[in-house]
């Protein structure tokens, strides 16, 4: 968790107005979270903090790709991810009851932003439901020699396969097909 304090960015010694930070993202962010649908990538994440007095405005636009696995071929490609997302940042003194989305609370004795959950959840809800490289990819199709297969697995299997013997579930279905 070392590695995600360089996602930390300290707003106390900032005046008030605008501000720009940059950073990239790759493999080592995203092997600081166990569960993340993304295992690599290469972003650009660039935040610009509005700094006012009782509160913090951060637009994100982060641009680059992420490896998805296609779930027809199981082949890796790269995904082109373009992504603008703006957080509000509170502070108070109380706790916050409010079910809000958009506002990060913070308490008023923090001193900086803690922007890697941010990033996490913003890349990993841009993943598809359902990934396909000859859609989703650019230049890419989804591997020939794996969609023969597939295909001649479909075959086999409404043709009974190896010994002839049809699963009297499919011959339902098979018939349904022929109509």
């Amino acid at each position: 968790m070392k590695y995600l304090k360089q996602y930390r960015i300290p707003f106390s010694g900032l005046s008030t107005g605008k501000h720009s930070f940059d950073f990239e993202i790759d493999e080592k962010f995203f092997a600081c979270y166990e569960h993340s649908l993304v295992q690599e990538g290469d972003l650009k994440v660039v935040v610009d903090l509005q700094k006012q007095e009782n509160m913090l405005v951060a637009n994100f636009d982060i641009r680059g790709t992420i490896k998805l696995t296609c779930d027809v071929c199981l082949s890796s490609f790269d995904y082109p991810v373009e992504i603008k997302e703006r957080a509000l940042v509170k502070f108070i003194e109380e706790d916050w009851n409010e079910d809000t989305e958009e506002v990060v609370v913070l308490s008023k004795s923090d001193y900086e932003l803690d922007i890697a959950p941010l990033l996490y959840e913003y890349i990993n809800v841009a993943v598809p439901p359902y990934t396909k490289c000859s859609e989703q990819g650019v230049g890419v199709n989804c591997d020939p020699v794996m969609l023969e297969r597939i295909q001649s697995e479909n075959e086999e299997d409404l043709s009974g396969g190896e010994d002839g013997n049809i699963d009297p579930r499919w011959e339902a279905l098979k018939k349904i097909k022929n109509n």
